[in-house]
This record gives structure tokens, C-alpha cells and sequence, in this order.
């Protein structure tokens, strides 16, 4: 029999039964879209936060406590050590600003709102971070030495305390503690796992005064004169920091430059990809085992059709080839509704993430809609085509 004879009779056997048919292809439908939206958000994830990571330069350092070998003495991160980064002993940096960090919660009017980051710090931290301000004014040396209860929020922060109000010149209270905002930072914008915007920044002095006391220092940031620069700067600053800190093993700090920070956050976003992925196979798995299951009901039902073909000559070939059409046909059909269905998907943004589309994730999902059709439709046609005519044409 002819190819588009057996095409011929497998589409009309699916569409004897359009809500089983439907059904089936809805399995794939869903299994398939899931496997291109989840990689398009685990993807558009990792762009965002390499954009995230590449805004704030590609000449910082950020100098971490960290635990140090089993009785060794750990030293504090202070304001001293990041002054002494910056002298004649290294003369490839450029800024050196300590930074202390704390949750805070907000409030102004009847407003309140939990502030993820709340920084203290200097004001060449804003050059450093390559923060710019969208309102009014960042605070000032003079700010830090009087300790000003100050600040400058970020535009997430503005936008949920001051909803169209002009917060510049507005006291708000943080913890309790009133300050008032000088300034608002330029929006830099999510990368779905942590909003950049979410911050405050205000004098170092007033915030250990305030709110984290003067113990050790969450971070120092330093900027290199250069790109360049970095490699010889990061060499400087560790010859400083061992020299004070007195390390003859393990440093009780690290040291992470922008490339270091942006090679571990895209291992964590690229392992997070690889999670989404295997969940949506899960549901072109789910999708192929609901084919066989149709596929077998459909041969049972059938059997007495398979017999009379049999009975007037039709070849094994023919039955095998018209219910692995039907099973292609039935794959190829929910894959390309999943491929549209995924595409529109990745234009909306998904948990504050704005997926990126992967093309080599559409053709893979569809292609693989295809083969589960032929895999998992090859047993249901290969019952079939076993049947012997006498037997099918008995079978109530």
C-alpha cells in the first residue's frame, strides 16, 4: 500500500475519536512549552545577572570576612584596613570603601516597607558601584564625618514608600530612626533572583551609630585604576591585608573580582537552567507514556478494522506504518502547539525574570516531540501488525 494511502487511513483513525486525540496532543502541548519557557527563564536569568554583574564595572574587588583554619585567630574587617588599602603600598587602586550591611524596615506615613539591603558606607562607594542618582543628591564626606542621618534609596524602595511622591526631602523612618532622603539612585534594574533596587545607602557613620554598631565590616569594595590593574591591585591589597591581619595560612577574608563573582553566579543560574529542564522533560515523558496508553486503547478498539485489512491483503507494513503515523502525527501536532505556546510564553516576564528565548530549545523540544511519537507509538503498532486476521475478525 502506498505512503499516502497509510497516511490517509491513520488520519482518519484520529479523527474518529477527536477528544482522545485532543487529549494526547494537550500532554505533549504542555510538556513541550514547559521544556522552552523554562529554559528561556533559566536563560533570560543568567543574562540578567550577567548584565547585573557587568554594571558595576569590570575593575572591582570585593573583600569578604571569612572563616579562618581551626585555631587560628580571625580578625575583623575595618574602616582602618580599607584606608590602608589605599596608599603608596598599592598604587593600583584606586578607592577602597568599607561597607556595612543590614535589613531594615522602612516607614513613612502609613506606608511600611522591609528594605532587603541597607548600606553604609562612603561616598565614593557610589563611583565604585557605578551608581548613578536619578533625584536630587548623593551625601558627602561632611555627611559621614558629622554622621547626618541621611540617605539614598533605591528606585524600588521610592516607588513602594513614596507612590507618586517626590521623595527627596522626606523623612522616613528607618527602624524607627528618622532620616531623610537626599537622593534616589538611577534604576538598575532586577535579575529575578535579587533586585538591585531594593537598597538604601547612607553615611557609615550614622549607620553603626544607628543600626549595626562598630563591629567587623560586611565588605570593602575596591576599585582598580584599570581593568588591567585589577590583577596587580588584588596582589597589593592581599600583601596588605596579610600583613595586618597577621595571616600565615588560611586569610580570615576573600577576595572575589567581577569575573570570579560572575563565573559562580552563572554556575548557580546554569545548574538552575539545567533543574527547569529536567522538570519540563518530566512532562514530555508524562506526554509520550499518555500516547502509548491511547495508542493501545485505540488498537483494541480497532481490532476487528485490523482483521478485515488483514483478511483483504493489507501487509504487516501498512498496520505498523498507520499507527506509527497516527502516534507521529498525534507528537508532531502537540509539538508545534507547545512551540507557539512556548514562544508567546517567553514574552512575558515569568517571577521578575524576562525569559530569553533559545532557539536550539525549540528545535530540540519539537525534534524530541517527534521521536517520543515514534518510540512510544512503536509497541501500540507493532501489537497491531502482529495480529492474525482470524483472530481480529473473532474479537468482540
Amino acid at each position: 500500500m502506498r505512503v499516502v494511502e497509510i497516511a490517509a487511513f491513520a488520519v482518519r483513525g484520529l479523527t474518529a475519536n477527536k477528544m482522545r486525540s485532543g487529549l494526547t496532543t494537550l500532554g505533549i502541548l504542555i510538556g513541550v512549552a514547559s521544556v522552552i519557557l523554562l529554559i528561556a527563564v533559566g536563560n533570560g536569568a543568567s543574562s540578567s545577572v550577567q548584565q547585573s554583574i557587568a554594571g558595576l564595572g569590570t575593575n572591582i574587588l570585593t573583600i569578604s570576612p571569612q572563616r579562618a583554619q581551626p585555631g587560628s585567630t580571625v580578625r575583623p574587617l575595618t574602616t582602618a584596613d580599607a584606608a590602608a588599602l589605599v596608599g603608596p603600598d598599592s598604587p593600583d587602586v584606586k578607592y577602597a570603601s568599607p561597607v556595612v550591611s543590614v535589613q531594615a524596615t522602612a516607614g513613612f506615613g502609613g506606608t511600611s516597607y522591609p528594605i532587603s539591603q541597607f548600606i553604609g558606607t562612603d561616598p565614593r562607594y557610589f563611583d565604585t558601584t557605578n551608581s548613578g542618582v536619578a533625584q536630587g543628591n548623593l551625601f558627602s564626606d561632611n555627611d559621614v564625618q558629622q554622621a547626618r542621618k541621611v540617605v539614598v534609596i533605591g528606585a524600588t524602595v521610592a516607588t513602594q514608600l513614596f507612590p507618586g511622591v517626590d521623595p527627596v526631602g522626606k523623612s522616613m523612618l528607618v527602624n524607627n530612626i528618622p532620616f531623610t532622603v537626599v537622593g534616589v539612585l538611577a534604576a538598575k534594574g532586577s535579575s529575578g533572583l535579587q533586585d538591585a533596587d531594593d537598597m538604601a545607602v547612607a553615611p557609615l557613620t550614622t549607620t553603626q551609630n544607628a543600626l549595626t554598631g562598630y563591629g567587623s565590616l560586611t565588605q570593602i569594595v575596591v576599585q582598580a585604576r584599570s581593568a588591567d590593574a585589577l590583577p596587580n591591585a588584588s596582589a597589593q591589597v592581599t600583601t596588605i591585608l596579610n600583613g595586618r591581619h597577621k595571616v600565615t595560612g588560611t586569610p580570615d577574608y576573600r577576595i572575589l573580582s567581577q569575573d570570579q563573582l560572575l563565573t559562580a553566579r552563572t554556575a548557580t543560574t546554569e545548574t538552575f537552567t539545567v533543574l527547569l529542564a529536567s522538570v519540563a522533560a518530566i512532562s514530555l515523558l508524562v506526554g509520550g507514556i499518555g500516547i502509548t496508553n491511547i495508542m493501545l486503547v485505540t488498537v483494541t478498539e480497532r481490532i476487528r478494522e485490523i482483521g478485515i485489512r488483514k483478511a483483504v491483503g493489507a501487509p504487516r507494513s501498512s498496520i505498523l506504518g498507520q499507527f506509527l503515523i497516527e502516534a507521529t502525527l498525534l507528537s508532531l501536532f502537540g509539538g508545534a502547539l507547545g512551540v507557539a505556546a512556548g514562544v508567546i510564553g517567553s514574552r512575558f516576564t515569568i517571577a521578575g525574570i524576562q525569559p530569553v528565548l533559545v532557539p536550539s530549545s525549540v528545535l530540540l523540544a519539537f525534534a524530541v516531540s517527534a521521536l517520543i511519537g515514534l518510540f512510544f507509538g512503536s509497541y501500540p503498532a507493532s501489537r497491531a501488525a502482529k495480529l492474525r486476521p482470524i483472530e481480529a475478525l473473532r474479537h468482540e
